[in-house]
């Protein structure tokens, strides 16, 4: 009978880890190709498909920012084991994350239309903020946006080591670098349509109304050596010089 606990456990495990990278890695593969996917034409007027995708929007803003904050991850550690919250965040968001994409309504309304060098330059910025997004994510070194580590940890009988508070790399001039990336990509998009620019607007709010609030979980899960990073070091924008 422990044996095939034991196999069951197992095979739970390697099934959160396949659903949590085939929705989360899907969702995220999806949404970076956006502009390209044209799956469901409404037909609507553009104040109807307007509101349409802003509702889009606000469904996985509040999916994503809720399931992470300090009380939702309490109550859901009631009924989920600890090493399932990462990936069950990640499904979650995957679920809710691709509908925004395929269902997503385009405007024919073009706004602006950047040429020559200025889409030149637009297009380098974008490149420049991928590099800065991979080099953010590679400070961190524990990064794991699937939540596949708790996982692995528990398969190898290991435990999961604690998150730790270490500043390094891009985080030595602002605190959410990943977050500034995403938001340099969002608006160095050369071809502004009506919906493009609802997208940016939406997406740049929340990306800093869910810094506010995540900055909250880190001072609450580091104290003060948190608080003294958050006085040198700028959130979003590196406007000053760096933390040694």
């Amino acid at each position: 009978m422990p044996g095939v606990v034991a196999r069951s456990t197992r095979l739970l495990d390697a099934s959160i880890m396949v659903l949590s990278a085939v929705f989360g890695a899907g969702s995220m593969a999806l949404l970076a190709t956006m502009e390209s996917i044209r799956v469901f034409r409404s037909g609507w007027s553009d104040p109807a498909a307007l509101l349409w995708d802003t509702a889009l929007s606000l469904a996985f803003f509040l999916q994503h920012s809720g399931m992470v904050r300090r009380p939702f991850r309490e109550r859901l550690a009631r009924t989920v084991p600890p090493r399932f919250h990462g990936a069950f965040y990640s499904i979650a968001s995957g679920v809710v994350l691709a509908p925004v994409v395929v269902l997503w309504q385009r405007s024919e309304i073009h706004l602006f239309v950047a040429q020559g060098l200025l889409r030149t330059f637009l297009r380098v910025l974008s490149a420049s903020a991928v590099a800065l997004f991979v080099w953010s994510a590679l400070a961190l070194r524990g990064f794991d946006p699937l939540g596949l580590g708790p996982i692995r940890a528990h398969l190898r009988g290991v435990s999961h080591p604690p998150s730790a508070f270490v500043v390094r790399g891009p985080y030595r001039w602002v605190r959410h670098p990943l977050y500034s990336c995403l938001i340099v990509l969002i608006w160095s998009s050369p071809d502004v349509t009506a919906d493009r620019l609802l997208f940016n607007v939406l997406w740049t709010a929340w990306i800093w109304v869910g810094t506010v609030l995540e900055e909250r979980d880190l001072v609450a899960e580091f104290g003060e050596p948190y608080l003294e990073y958050r006085r040198e070091v700028p959130m979003l924008v590196p406007w000053r010089g760096g933390r040694r």
